[in-house]
């Protein structure tokens, strides 16, 4: 499963990230790494940009990077 299959409300754990180098270390500069949980705040239309809560950071996510990050979905 990956984040751009969650909605708004969802909580889930990081499980790898499947991208360059350089998403990887911006993702990581913001708290998104393995094993962090995030929440999801809300979804535009079309669902093309996520806000993700990572710990006290509110974090934009495209769909395209959301897409990359392989995550293990909680119950809330």
């Amino acid at each position: 499963m990956v984040l751009s299959d969650l909605h708004k409300g969802d909580k889930a754990e990081i499980v790898k990230i499947h991208a360059d180098k350089a998403l990887k270390d911006r993702l990581t500069s913001f708290g998104v790494m393995r094993g962090e949980t995030l929440f999801i705040k809300g979804c535009s239309l079309a669902k093309q940009t996520m806000e993700i809560e990572v710990g006290s950071t509110l974090i934009a996510v495209r769909a395209d990077e959301a897409s990359k990050i392989e995550i293990k979905q909680i119950d809330n």
